[in-house]
């Protein structure tokens, strides 16, 4: 499918959602590289987020996404301490999939570089990571995400581990720091929980202060509770990190088990080799090339920075 300008989603968003003025457009913060992304503002100030899938597969995601959605905002028993998006209009694509608009969710993005310990923000988004964690399972089950327990997951990331290494393009200490901690079983005994699976500062919101919206869910699965602290473990001041473990932990009915961190790093460090797979796939020679270099950079740094 063909990239799709800010002016051409404005023009989406307006045939997709009843009266709505659109005085203004312009880019969002990226969404990765399935999606096309604007941000357009109507009459009244209003700002929307417009979504269109890149190819088949996204599409696909999208729906699912939708139908998750409505689960996490009509079907909990008690609703989550943060936004999530909210449809407000959709419109089918000539090429396939759909456009979907949703009201901007308050805040900004979170850089977790920016992330301070302490009984503020870092509080906030460790209370709000335990109330999606413990989301009844059957909401995302029933929106048909994906459901793995804790060997299945196990085997994925090995199976992954597997396709990476094919490449040829990922430095060799790293497949072996790696492998090591897939292959101890005592790391992966974990009850499977809902995930949001993508979570990057350009998907949490915040205020400054708390935690105020969760958006981009097209990843979210039931797995691995710690696929959402990676993007902490590699980019959050160790003190604010704990900060958040900390809140989440007393905000769960029991404690998080004790190799959660572990997994957490190594999700991070999994994700460059995802985000090489990914340009592979898609045959996109910038993304390949920087992932390339970041797992260079990674594997140049990794003895000084074990995972466990």
């Amino acid at each position: 499918m063909p990239a799709r300008s800010p002016r051409v989603l404005a023009a989406l968003a307006t045939a997709a959602v009843r009266g709505l003025d659109v005085v203004a457009a312009g880019p969002a913060d990226a969404d990765g590289a399935d999606f096309d992304v604007a941000v357009v503002v109507d009459d009244g100030g209003g700002r929307f987020v417009v979504r269109t899938p890149r190819r088949a597969a996204a599409a696909a995601a999208l729906d699912t996404e939708m139908d998750l959605l409505r689960g996490l905002l009509k079907d909990l028993a008690a609703p989550l301490p943060f936004a999530v998006p909210e449809v407000v209009g959709t419109l089918a694509l000539p090429d396939g999939g759909r456009c979907v608009v949703h009201p901007e969710l308050p805040g900004h993005p979170l850089d977790p570089g920016d992330l301070r310990p302490g009984p503020g923000l870092a509080a906030s988004l460790g209370v709000g990571l335990a109330a999606l964690h413990r989301v009844d399972a059957a909401v995302f089950t029933e929106a048909g995400v994906p459901v793995y327990d804790a060997e299945e997951y196990r085997r994925r990331r090995l199976s992954e581990l597997d396709r990476a290494a094919g490449t040829g393009h990922v430095p060799p200490r790293l497949l072996t720091r790696w492998e090591a901690l897939m292959e101890d079983v005592t790391h992966w005994r974990f009850a499977a929980t809902p995930v949001h699976g993508d979570l990057v500062g350009e998907h949490v919101r915040t205020d400054g202060a708390t935690l105020t919206g969760i958006t981009g869910w097209v990843d979210a699965k039931v797995a691995d509770p710690a696929d959402d602290f990676a993007w902490l473990a590699v980019g959050a001041d160790p003190d604010a990190l704990e900060s958040v473990l900390e809140a989440y932990a007393h905000a769960l009915p029991e404690p998080p088990d004790p190799d959660l961190l572990l997994r957490a790093r190594l999700a991070g460090e999994l994700a460059l080799a995802r985000w090489l797979l990914l340009g592979l796939r898609i045959e996109d020679a910038e993304i390949v090339e920087d992932a390339r270099r970041m797992l260079d950079e990674l594997a140049t740094h990794a003895d000084a920075h074990p995972l466990g």
